[in-house]
């Protein structure tokens, strides 16, 4: 019986992680003037205000929109940069688009843009 049981149990299994390997949209029927979701979409820039540019620590602090990746709402937050001289192009007031990701577990700006 117990070895019935672990034949089921392993079967059911199996077909779990068969059914989620195989899960994937491409069945999805998009119509003809409705664009498939981007790959990159996760990874687009978010627009932010420089409210403030610390040099020497390292940090800018900006005020964002949402930042879908993250699951975060619009903010003004500090953030280290991956690369001081980035802090060279901006000064408060500016209008940004930026991408951070967490480096060590801090939200860290990678990239930086001065919108025009």
């Amino acid at each position: 019986m117990t070895r019935n049981l672990i034949l089921i149990a392993a079967s059911i299994l199996g077909a779990a992680f068969a059914f989620q390997a195989g899960a994937d949209d491409s069945h999805t029927h998009y119509a003809k003037n409705e664009a498939k979701p981007a790959a990159t979409a996760i990874t687009a820039l978010t627009a932010g205000e420089v409210r403030s540019v610390d040099k020497a620590a390292g940090k800018i602090t900006i005020k964002h929109g949402p930042m879908p990746k993250f699951d975060m709402p619009p903010m003004t937050m500090a953030y280290p940069v991956k690369d001081k001289a980035m802090l060279d192009q901006v000064k408060p007031g500016d209008k940004i688009k930026f991408d951070a990701d967490s480096v060590g577990g801090v939200f860290t700006v990678l990239r930086l843009e001065k919108v025009k």
